[in-house]
């Protein structure tokens, strides 16, 4: 599918469920001075950098006031983060759309309150591997960091219009799971030979030698769907709605803030993500990833629905889904 044509979801920025006072999901005072205490959860990529921006600048601490401590944390990928949100662990934060609606379906309390991110997913091959085109894919294996991840739902999608599947689903593509900082010496050791992957890993990975297959504005999905959401739980946006509004406030800051201070925003990205992974990404790699990802709050509740029947026909979930009560953009002021 061409630029353009679909969704425009959100990392995920990547988000966790916001909870209120007084239960397990409740913003706590336990070891915070008499404080509460408001947990944000994100990934370290480029994705996610809204998190990374209000955490530079202290944008939640600035909105939610004195009285209330902010902590951060970091997840590898979706289900964790989203077994975090749903224990209560972190009360909002930044991930990707298939997560979420995944969780959705099968019954778990959570809302998208605005986007974070689109675009930036890229299909690349090893240089060992040989493949030029999508016309050489049988029989090999590809990558991505979770089964029907928003990474593995845009690839699957754009293959399955061409004919191709994957072995889960009766087809001859072979799936594997795992951290995208770790593809690189995948790729060298030719245990995977192509990947559905985000940026910044994407870039990287062309720049060590790995070919582009399927560009961000030609997969499925790939710049109108958001690929980071900003999500909290019902029960909070019921039971404290001035905390989520002002945490959706903090998060619109920190995305204006990108989209005005591209350099400055790259610059703490780039800091941000060595201190997290120990990577060290190339300021030029990390400008190339910047030019396939948008940052923005909204988001497109047809193209969330779109995303999601992609799903179900693709079997990540047993039944066909409805989110007309996923999103619930009340507290966006753009």
């Amino acid at each position: 599918m061409k630029k353009g044509l679909l969704l425009s979801l959100v990392s995920i920025l990547f988000v966790g469920v916001l909870a209120a006072c007084g239960t397990k999901e409740s913003a706590s005072s336990n070891g915070t001075g008499g404080k509460e205490e408001v947990i944000i959860g994100y990934f370290p990529n480029i994705d996610h950098v809204p998190a990374m921006i209000a955490k530079e600048k202290g944008y939640f601490e600035e909105v939610l006031g004195e009285n209330v401590k902010v902590t951060y944390k970091t997840f590898p990928d979706g289900a964790a983060f989203m077994t975090a949100l749903k224990t209560g662990d972190i009360h909002a934060g930044l991930v990707g759309p298939g997560p979420v609606m995944n969780n959705f379906a099968n019954g778990a309390d959570v809302k998208i309150v605005a986007g974070a991110s689109s675009g930036g997913t890229v299909v690349v091959a090893s240089e060992k591997s040989g493949i030029e085109s999508v016309n050489d894919l049988t029989g090999r294996t590809f990558i991505t960091p979770g089964v029907g991840c928003t990474h593995d739902v845009q690839m699957e999608t754009f293959l399955q219009e061409l004919g191709i599947t994957s072995a889960r689903i009766g087809g001859t593509l072979k799936h594997v799971t795992g951290n995208p900082a770790q593809y690189g010496a995948m790729f060298e050791s030719g245990k995977v030979d192509l990947a559905a992957v985000p940026e910044p890993w994407a870039s990287q990975l062309v720049n060590d030698g790995a070919k582009i297959i399927v560009d961000t504005d030609e997969i499925s999905y790939g710049t109108t769907l958001p690929n980071t959401v900003l999500v909290t739980s019902g029960k909070l946006i019921d039971e404290n709605k001035e905390l989520v509004a002002n945490i959706v406030k903090a998060h619109e800051k920190s995305v204006s803030f990108i989209n005005e201070n591209p350099e400055e925003a790259r610059e703490i990205a780039i800091n941000s993500i060595k201190d997290i992974t120990d990577q060290d990404l190339d300021p030029k790699i990390v400008e190339s990833a910047w030019e396939r990802v948008s940052y923005t709050t909204e988001v497109n509740a047809d193209v969330v629905q779109e995303f999601a029947n992609s799903s179900f026909e693709l079997k990540f979930l047993k039944e066909k889904p409805e989110f007309s009560d996923l999103i619930d953009t009340q507290f966006l002021t753009k």
